[in-house]
């Protein structure tokens, strides 16, 4: 098992930044556009933690372990490595314009099968997101290009969600897919020519989907205090599983933290 606080890129650990605004009912940072708060400027502190299963060979878990920070602001929107300006709506649906970190990368010492081969980097994306909500599901649609040109890549993320709430608890299974370019699958799963060894062929990675599906929760503990937990299952497309260097068609992943409202 890997753990990783992430001194190496210490931007990276607050990705689960995006759990506490999940956890109210709204989307992913990853996915979802602000809605207009209004005048007012929302703030949240808190802890979690987050376990998710590597698709390397031999990579074990990735664990982490952070303060949580969120600003919701009427025009501009932070969580952890993802920030977006908002553009308003047009009817019920919203637009934002998106940067975001993303510590996606390994180095060569993080599993046996990625001996030998060339560190890939994380870096920042740019794109826009929409949101149209409607009283059947949430549907959510992001675009982000990587900006820092180390993988010269492209994601596009659909996702549907509805939110049941009982009492102090609020229930919020979703389903999306995430579509990765084949520039973006050829950095992180592809095999160069100089990185060849026994068990390891050559690999030139192609654009594929990923399927993911999840039930988030919250526990409204106080009007200010709360708890969440988010369990997810990804299965991978198979531009992914064809690599020699991926060993599993799917992985699971578990986030749970605490936040206090101001």
């Amino acid at each position: 098992m890997s753990i990783r606080f992430s001194p190496r890129t210490p931007l990276a650990c607050a990705a689960l930044l995006m759990l506490p605004l999940l956890a109210h009912g709204q989307q992913s940072a990853t996915t979802e556009p602000v809605a207009d708060s209004g005048s007012s400027s929302q703030w949240a502190l808190g802890a979690g933690v987050g376990v998710e299963r590597s698709p390397y060979a031999g990579y074990g878990n990735r664990t982490r372990a952070l303060p949580l920070l969120m600003y919701n602001g009427p025009r501009f929107r932070l969580l952890g490595t993802t920030a977006d300006l908002k553009l308003g709506a047009v009817g019920p649906v919203g637009f934002s314009l998106r940067v975001q970190y993303a510590d996606e990368g390994y180095e060569g010492s993080d599993a046996p099968i990625l001996n030998g081969m060339e560190k890939r980097k994380g870096g920042f994306w740019l794109g826009g997101a929409a949101l149209w909500r409607n009283p059947y599901a949430d549907l959510s649609l992001e675009w982000l290009a990587d900006a820092s040109g180390n993988s010269h890549g492209q994601t596009v993320k659909l996702r549907a969600e509805h939110r049941f709430k009982s009492g102090r608890f609020t229930l919020v299974p979703y389903l999306g897919v995430n579509w990765m370019s084949s520039d973006y699958v050829d950095y992180y799963f592809g095999v160069r020519s100089n990185e060849v060894r026994a068990g390891r062929a050559f690999y030139q990675g192609s654009s594929t989907a990923n399927l993911v599906g999840g039930l988030r929760t919250d526990w409204q503990m106080t009007s200010s205090q709360s708890l969440f937990l988010d369990l997810r299952v990804t299965r991978f497309g198979s531009g992914i599983t064809d690599s020699p260097l991926v060993d599993r068609s799917s992985a699971a992943g578990v986030r749970a933290g605490y936040l206090y409202h101001f």
